[in-house]
């Protein structure tokens, strides 16, 4: 597996999947195309034989110094369990305290049992919520309206 930083052309390769590797969800009005022109220095791409095989979508916050924030990652069903993830997230992780960050952030939904059990295998805390949902801290309307979301965070 190789894992590159993130180009402009990456946008229109993850807008042709996104849907299909979220089970036909509408997914591609999460991840606008501005992300891929600025910042992909700490945006990466794996691939196996040319193949794109995940992503990871992320930036450096221009308000909290010390932070770093994943905003999206994917990877194909069929490399699911294979590592990618863990790549990707590594290689943000370094990126990240290469400019002197100290803590990544990133959310989930409700009810994205892989997404809570990933983070907290890579080293993430939960944020406490103004809620709890299954026993998980909610933060409601975190993205607008019943856009509820899971905050983790972890210290690099």
């Amino acid at each position: 597996m190789h894992i590159r930083k993130a180009q402009t052309k990456d946008y229109y390769t993850v807008k042709q999947v996104i849907n299909e590797w979220w089970g036909g969800r509408d997914m591609d009005g999460k991840l606008p195309k501005f992300l891929f022109d600025h910042f992909q220095e700490t945006s990466f791409i794996a691939e196996v034989n040319g193949r794109m095989t995940g992503f990871l979508v992320g930036f450096l916050s221009q308000t909290r110094e010390e932070e770093a924030y994943i905003h999206f990652v994917g990877v194909h069903p069929d490399n699911r369990g294979e590592g990618v993830a863990e790549s990707l997230y590594e290689a943000f992780f370094d990126c990240a305290l290469d400019e002197g960050r100290r803590l990544a952030r990133a959310v989930t939904s409700p009810g994205n049992e892989g997404s809570v059990a990933f983070h907290q295998s890579m080293g993430f805390n939960l944020v406490a919520g103004d809620k709890t949902e299954n026993g998980l801290p909610v933060h409601t309307d975190y993205d607008g309206e019943e856009q509820n979301r899971i905050l983790f965070e972890k210290q690099l």
